[in-house]
């Protein structure tokens, strides 16, 4: 047995162990992670100003500290962003993750301190590693290396900002290259192109058992690799390939084309939930369609349904709930603007259910429904088109064609040049959010107007018994049910 695998071996099993208590004692963990944050923020202009030294319950804590979101959250996280110390956690926020979320901002920015870094986000990593080993101990994937696509980073200042993937790529370079490729150069690469041509050049003849993270940008990633070796399958160029660690957007549409790219029965795919603000849940059994919720993260969990903001312990199996978090990244009762659905509370197990906002997210793009609406009035004010309605529906990504967003629009006042009409429409979204410009440069074809007669969704909307059109949504069901009706 190699050096690699007993280090592996003795890690596993004292992690198995450690997740498994908290499966069996979830009440418990919950408490005393609250207990610990509470120590650590006490010393915080945070923590003396909500008296985080006199709370001794959740139900003290709950009624004692206001809830946040992005927005409300905003003074302190400009402090923290101008280098102030000891603001809502201990010392100086130096990383922050940066996307366009779902919030009113063309970027946001999440604090990353050093010990969510290694206490989250990389734990959650290393607790892949740990699932995957339980449920397939057999398997050689930890025999090869995990091929790594990040995003990007740099310096703003004193603080290193990026996308959450590049960031800890960038701060976890001493240990991760014994487990992970391409190099780090390599993998923080701005450029798509550049970095998937050297990628090409540096993966294709490792030994690559696995790969991780977003469906869309793999899968753009998949299809130069197979151009650059001329090979059918990615089976030809990494044999012992496993397992595909995914998360970030729904993996349903894609499922077929990775089933295309790795022909095998031994493949598998894991689902992950590691958001810009923590890692909050990953697959443990692959016989379910959920989530482990991980519990000893640094993490302490509320979730509001119906204006009520209950405990882990108050959540119903069945039941959709916003979450809010109060974590070792310095949020408190802070409400991350995603939705999850309890399909087991012993273990407590989750799904992803959406956003608590309109949105559109099947490639990473993050687009919201203010993004869409500022974009169309630029549009229209430059064509001098008026429209109606519209909804905005993803158009899949396969191995033969890239994806994008089909806009079904009803016009009052048409165009003159519906052309030139996409185009404006298109370059206002991509001005307006950073992170739809990103993948337009790299994974999404322009936008694609389909014109419906007017009264198309009046009569939609009397169908369904409905009084408001959905601007976005995260699969196609709704554009053509709309475009349908006019066939």
């Amino acid at each position: 047995m190699s050096l690699k695998s007993i280090i592996l071996k003795g890690y596993f099993s004292r992690r198995e162990a450690a997740i498994d208590y908290f499966r069996r004692h979830p009440a418990e963990g919950q408490e005393r992670m609250l207990r610990y944050l509470l120590r650590r923020g006490q010393n915080t202009e945070f923590g003396w100003r909500y008296n985080l030294k006199g709370i001794r319950t959740p139900e003290q804590f709950a009624s004692s500290v206001e809830t946040f979101d992005y927005d409300t959250f905003r003074p302190y996280r400009e402090r923290m962003l101008a280098g102030e110390r000891n603001v809502t956690t201990e010392g100086r926020v130096e990383l922050f993750a940066k996307s366009s979320g779902t919030t009113s901002d063309r970027s946001k920015y999440i604090p990353v301190t050093r010990e969510s870094l290694w206490r989250n986000h990389t734990l959650g990593m290393r607790d892949v590693a740990t699932l995957f080993s339980a449920a397939f101990p057999r398997s050689s994937v930890f025999a090869g290396k995990t091929l790594t696509l990040g995003g990007t980073c740099c310096r703003e200042g004193r603080n290193l900002v990026g996308d959450l993937s590049a960031v800890l790529i960038h701060e976890t370079t001493v240990w991760s290259g014994w487990f992970r490729a391409p190099r780090t150069a390599t993998a923080i690469l701005d450029d798509f192109d550049l970095k998937c041509e050297r990628i090409c050049r540096e993966c294709t003849g490792e030994r690559i058992t696995a790969f991780a993270g977003v469906p869309s940008w793999n899968l753009e990633l998949m299809r130069r690799v197979l151009e650059y070796t001329g090979r059918r399958n990615l089976l030809e160029v990494w044999p012992d390939l496993t397992l595909f660690a995914h998360g970030g957007v729904e993996f349903g549409p894609y499922r077929r084309s990775f089933e295309e790219l790795v022909p095998s029965p031994d493949m598998h795919y894991m689902e992950t939930y590691n958001a810009s603000e923590g890692f909050f849940a990953i697959a443990d059994d692959f016989t379910r369609d959920d989530m482990l919720l991980m519990l000893d993260y640094g993490t302490y969990y509320e979730f509001r349904r119906d204006g009520r903001i209950v405990p882990l312990e108050g959540v119903e199996c069945g039941g959709v709930y916003a979450m809010l978090i109060s974590s070792n990244n310095g949020l408190w009762r802070y409400e991350i603007g995603d939705t999850v659905e309890f399909t087991s509370t012993n273990p407590y197990r989750i799904r992803f259910a959406g956003r608590t906002t309109q949105y559109i997210n099947v490639f990473g793009e993050e687009v919201i429904a203010s993004n869409t609406d500022a974009a169309l009035a630029r549009a229209c004010d430059r064509t001098g088109a008026v429209v109606d309605e519209y909804t905005v529906a993803p158009l899949y990504m396969s191995l033969d064609e890239r994806g994008a967003h089909e806009w079904v629009v009803e016009f009052a006042v048409p165009p003159a040049d519906e052309r030139r009409f996409g185009e404006e429409l298109d370059g206002a979204l991509r001005e307006i959010n950073s992170d739809y410009d990103a993948k337009r440069r790299t994974t999404l074809d322009p936008l694609r107007i389909t014109r419906v007669p007017p009264g198309t969704f009046l009569a939609w909307l009397r169908r369904r018994g409905k009084n408001k059109v959905p601007r976005l949504s995260n699969d196609r069901r709704v554009a053509e049910e709309i475009v349908g009706a006019t066939a």
